[in-house]
């Protein structure tokens, strides 16, 4: 039985125990499973690409089912929409008792038109606003039923040009990868050869890596078994997906009943691996990584957005809310807090001192040089009055008169002293 510490933190390594009878806790897939079936599944599929790519034939045949009406070529004299519009269609779908809830959200326009800037706007809008739905629900006093609408996969149909990725194509793919699974598709790919094809998905990875755009990987889990990981690395050489769709049924010539396309040099069989990609994109998409695309879409990509959007509300994460807190550990962490803050004060009271100092040992040597200065000025102005003092009194005791310039500065001298000469 595994232990955890006394503050809710697990230790550095687990003891495995061995039981010695069964317990019963393996039977926890089982209940999952049936928890599962009972609530049934939700998953939202978004399909982008230029009108006549086969979008809606594809989806039809991934589900083999008729969510979209065969649809009706407009006439050229038939005016056009100018924005892309958003189309949203839902279906439940039963398959041996498991029940689906299928979204499919269509972007009718998108690359029809000659300037096709902000074309991608609409499509970013709308998964933000589903990611916004989907915040607001979490935010609610009651969250017993979440109502998942996120896009959980993105079908970017690419046109089977067989040269590389068009500008509105990297535009797209850099503007939505970190808000959806972006998985590309090479439409009606029986329009090329073999060697055109893997060419063509050697130029698309190129630009995708250039561009450094992060597009759906197959993850990779510890102790997987042979089998799963080798499907899983046949899935991701097969990206991207070069697929036909069809959900009409064909005789072969070899008189087998299949999906696919007639055509005079022979047929193409949309279950075929031999003939495209489309088994590898509905095995990845529906049966075997469907719950990865949910879960990559919830832990990463929506948590991206949410933290981002919350920042951008000025809320910030108070992570000692809702934690567990062992009272000695608590107390030790106060305590060494309260000894930094002092240590802290103290730094800056000796700093704020030894500025102190500092100035009143500048003004006082300022006001010691002023001193000195006017000391050496005084004695200056004593020794040359005491000089002309001397002069004068030698001159009178030698009876030798006084010029009259001479004896008017030195009456004037005297009688700033408080005497005059008499004659």
């Amino acid at each position: 039985m595994a232990t955890t510490a006394s503050n809710g933190v697990p230790p550095a390594s687990l003891a495995r125990k061995k039981l010695m009878g069964y317990v019963g806790f393996a039977n926890l897939p089982n209940q999952v499973h049936r928890k599962s079936v009972r609530k049934g599944f939700t998953f939202t599929c978004m399909v982008v690409g230029e009108s006549g790519l086969g979008k809606s034939t594809l989806i039809n045949t991934l589900f083999n089912t008729r969510l979209y009406p065969k649809k009706e070529v407009p006439p050229p004299s038939q005016e056009r929409s100018k924005t892309v519009a958003i189309e949203s269609i839902s279906a439940d779908i039963v398959e041996n008792g498991v029940r689906l809830r299928l979204t499919v959200v269509d972007t009718p326009g998108f690359g029809d038109f000659v300037n096709n800037d902000d074309s991608w706007k609409p499509i970013v809008d709308n998964i933000e606003s589903r990611f916004d739905a989907y915040l607001e629900q979490e935010n609610r006093v009651n969250r017993a039923k979440l109502v998942d609408n996120r896009v959980h996969a993105c079908l970017y149909f690419v046109q089977p040009t067989g040269h590389a990725l068009r500008p509105i194509d990297i535009e797209f793919m850099r503007r939505l990868h970190q808000k959806v699974n972006l998985i590309p598709v090479i439409a009606k790919s029986d329009t090329m050869t073999d060697e055109e094809i893997v060419q063509f998905k050697a130029r698309i990875l190129a630009d995708i890596t250039h561009h450094q755009i992060q597009i759906f990987h197959a993850p990779v889990y510890e102790n997987e078994d042979e089998e799963t990981i080798a499907e899983n690395e046949e899935i991701v050489r097969k990206i991207p997906f070069a697929v036909v769709g069809s959900d009409t049924e064909i005789d072969t010539p070899d008189g087998r009943r299949v999906r696919g396309r007639a055509y005079p040099w022979g047929v193409i069989e949309v279950d075929n691996e031999d003939h495209c990609d489309f088994v590898k994109l509905r095995q990845m998409l529906i049966r075997s990584h469907m719950e990865e695309l949910k879960e990559h879409t919830h832990d990463n990509l929506y948590e991206r957005y949410r933290s981002e959007k919350l920042v951008g509300m000025g809320v910030t994460q108070d992570h000692s809310v809702f934690k567990e807190v062992n009272p000695a550990a608590k107390m030790a962490e106060e305590r060494a807090l309260h000894e930094a803050k002092l240590q802290k004060m103290e730094n800056e009271m000796k700093l704020v001192f030894q500025q102190k100092v500092a100035e009143k040992e500048a003004k006082l040597k300022q006001s010691e040089e002023e001193l000195y200065a006017r000391h050496r000025e005084m004695r200056d102005q004593l020794d040359k009055q005491r000089l002309e003092l001397e002069d004068k009194k030698r001159r009178l005791e030698n009876g030798r008169p006084l010029t009259p310039e001479k004896a008017n500065a030195y009456s004037q001298g005297k009688s700033r002293k408080g005497f005059s000469l008499r004659n």
